[in-house]
């Protein structure tokens, strides 16, 4: 079963992130039967697929979910069943999580499921709900209703029933009916019977009666298949597992049949996820049935097998360099047709990398979409009204980034709603609205990715935390300005909160959000206004496979700079080059295009040994952004295409540098984040 279940969580985690991309365009007043569609066939699917896993609470959600969808064909969602369905959407995912890791449930799920179910389901209440969870009668008539088809299966076949009982042998019965477009979707069910060697029985009959002979489609399959079979329930899921929502299958108890008997369900008392009795998507057939094949999926470490691979062949095709200057000095006619065919490698390695970075790429709101959810309920423990805006979420990032994202915000989220957002009582006291405001928005920023988390609350109070460091023993710190007591924060162990909840107060949430940024090539900035609010501010690389990288010199060591952070080179007479006055160090700038460009030293900014002055010429290179800044530099080497490597050890994190490449000749250089350096 270990590679059922692999593949039941790479689809299910596909399928909830379908869902909970399309549930907000169900606030729209007139939602497309398209939408529905695709929301109901996901539902329904991952209903199907969770019936092969002891998941009963996951399978009551999605099937209210399910019902609660197929009413919204006849009347628009209002907003309370719109939030309610994220809600359920929102449990399911976080209980896929915990399957993956636990293998289980957590404690407290069933109930959990039932109060969803009962949010959901059509009726009197906020979101359509009675309010009152299922009884355990109620789901066990529901379970008899599922499987009424077994006792008379049973009857018609005691004698082949009772042959296989008395040699101890396992019995299980099945019902099988095929999606009315399923011939579209390349499913053949009797090809999947043919697989079934232990077979006692087999019934074939229409689902529904057939229409007139001018009404038949005879592409639309129209079949229910019930089947007895010796086959072990393993052995059966294996073979139906892509069409598992369309079967339910249970074991035929060892009674004389006739009797009052319903089966013992395989999965703890849940059905696999057979259609509902007269449940019939509209035309007859599902939706869309001539969907087209389901993509490959592709174990993410065979990507990044692939990706170290392009980057053993990009740091190969570089030192080919050498190769052929060596062999242009002997024979030039040799040296241009080995250029030719490293320039041709080169272009083949650079199409590889787009393609590797596509398969990489994720968008941002894999790690979005579960935060509003946690918010609401993080908001309501802690008493207090909140809203979570969210912008830039259709953006995407290296997959490492975006899975590595969630846990930072988290913690911030949580920083946010416990120390930034004020009680309602309070808010209002204040002249504000008494539900706090969050804003969490992305944006590219060069060769940066940026994300910003803003709230409307308190702000930081400087003397609130100059008292916490004096607590603490913090040298200096009467002295501290706001910036130096805003780094505290990111401190282990450093708290300003009163007591410890189970939200907050350990002084591990900064400093976590910290440590997971750095580990991502990034790093953590924070803003407060004292009464207005707080915003975080990660800056975090794209992490391409490889990336075109500058080669440079600069105070005497050879570096590289990434090209999509260089606007242009200048090379620069020295008497184009104006000395500011009145400014600390050897300050200057240059005129470019009618715009004055400040101009500093690269090598000095890094702390390295200043370079020969009196050059005739300087060579500048040109910073893209808003604010371009002229870096000098000592010379220019030709682009590299280079995987670029993260910092590890001591160096992680360390400002200015977003990694290590190799160039053509087999030597370490140092990458430097410009933006970083010239802010």
């Amino acid at each position: 079963m270990n590679e059922l279940r692999d593949q039941f969580l790479i689809e299910g985690r596909e399928l909830l992130e379908q869902v909970g991309e399309a549930l907000p365009a169900l606030r729209a007043a007139q939602p497309g039967p398209a939408l529905l569609d695709r929301l109901f066939r996901a539902v329904h699917t991952l209903k199907g697929s969770v019936g092969l896993f002891p998941l009963a609470p996951m399978g009551l959600v999605l099937h209210a979910m399910e019902d609660r969808l197929d009413t919204l064909r006849a009347a628009p969602a209002t907003p309370e069943v719109v939030l309610a369905l994220q809600d359920a959407a929102a449990c399911c995912e976080a209980w896929l999580e915990e399957f993956a890791s636990e293998d289980g449930l957590p404690d407290g799920a069933a109930a959990e499921a039932a109060a969803l179910a009962a949010r959901l389901r059509p009726g009197p209440g906020p979101a359509g709900g009675t309010g009152a969870a299922p009884s355990a009668g109620q789901a066990r008539a529901a379970g008899e209703a599922e499987t009424a088809w077994l006792v008379p299966l049973a009857a018609r076949h005691a004698a082949a029933l009772a042959a296989a009982w008395a040699e101890g042998r396992r019995v299980m019965a099945l019902r099988y009916r095929p999606d009315a477009g399923c011939f579209f979707l390349g499913e053949d069910p009797l090809a999947l019977l043919r697989r079934l060697p232990g077979l006692l029985a087999l019934e074939l009959s229409p689902r529904l009666p057939w229409p007139e002979p001018a009404q038949l489609d005879p592409y639309a399959c129209n079949l229910e298949i019930l089947a007895l079979t010796l086959e072990a329930p393993d052995a059966l899921r294996q073979v139906f597992r892509f069409v598992a929502d369309q079967c339910v299958l249970a074991e035929v108890p060892a009674t004389a049949p006739g009797n009052e008997t319903t089966g013992n369900e395989t999965t703890g008392g849940e059905t696999t996820g057979g259609e509902t009795p007269g449940r019939e998507t509209p035309g007859g057939r599902m939706p869309d049935a001539r969907t087209p094949a389901r993509p490959l999926r592709v174990e993410p470490a065979r990507i990044e097998a692939l990706a170290a691979r392009l980057g053993a062949l990009a740091v190969t095709g570089n030192a080919l360099a050498p190769l052929v200057a060596r062999a242009a000095a002997l024979d030039p006619a040799l040296g241009r047709d080995l250029a030719e065919r490293q320039a041709a490698i080169g272009r083949l390695v650079a199409e590889l990398d787009g393609m590797v970075a596509g398969l990489r790429r994720l968008p941002l709101s894999r790690s979005f979409r579960r935060l509003p959810a946690l918010a609401r309920e993080t908001a309501a423990r802690l008493g207090k009204e909140a809203t979570l805006e969210m912008a830039g979420e259709a953006l995407e990032a290296d997959r490492a980034i975006v899975e590595g994202l969630y846990e930072p915000l988290l913690h911030l989220l949580r920083n946010a709603l416990d120390h930034g957002i004020e009680p309602p009582a309070e808010r209002q006291a204040r002249g504000k609205p008494p539900a706090g405001r969050l804003r969490l928005a992305a944006r590219r920023a060069g060769e940066r990715l940026e994300i910003s988390l803003s709230d409307d609350g308190a702000g930081l109070d400087p003397e609130r935390l100059r008292a916490a460091a004096r607590a603490r023993g913090v040298a200096g710190a009467a002295a501290m300005d706001e910036a130096a007591l805003h780094a505290l924060l990111f401190t282990p162990g450093f708290s300003t909160a009163a007591g410890v909840s189970d939200i907050s107060g350990r002084g591990v949430g900064m400093d976590a959000v910290r440590a997971a940024i750095a580990a991502l090539g990034g790093h953590v900035a924070l803003e407060s206004r004292k009464g207005e609010g707080i915003t975080v501010r990660l800056s975090l690389p794209q992490a391409a496979a490889l990336r075109a990288l500058l080669l440079l010199r600069a105070g005497g060591e050879e570096l590289a700079v990434p090209v999509e952070a260089v606007a242009e080179t200048l090379r620069l007479p020295a008497a184009r080059i104006l000395p500011l006055a009145g400014l600390p160090g050897e300050a200057a700038a240059f005129v470019l295009r009618g715009r004055t460009v400040p101009l500093l030293d690269l090598g000095a900014l890094l702390g390295l040994p200043r370079r020969a002055e009196g050059a005739a010429v300087t060579r500048v290179l040109v910073t893209a952004g808003a604010q371009p800044v002229g870096l000098a530099v000592e010379a220019f080497g030709r682009r590299l295409d280079a995987p670029l490597r993260p910092l590890e050890g001591l160096m992680a994190g360390m400002p200015g540098l977003l990694g290590t490449a190799l160039d053509d000749e087999g030597r370490v250089r140092m990458v430097l984040d410009l933006p970083e350096l010239t802010r």
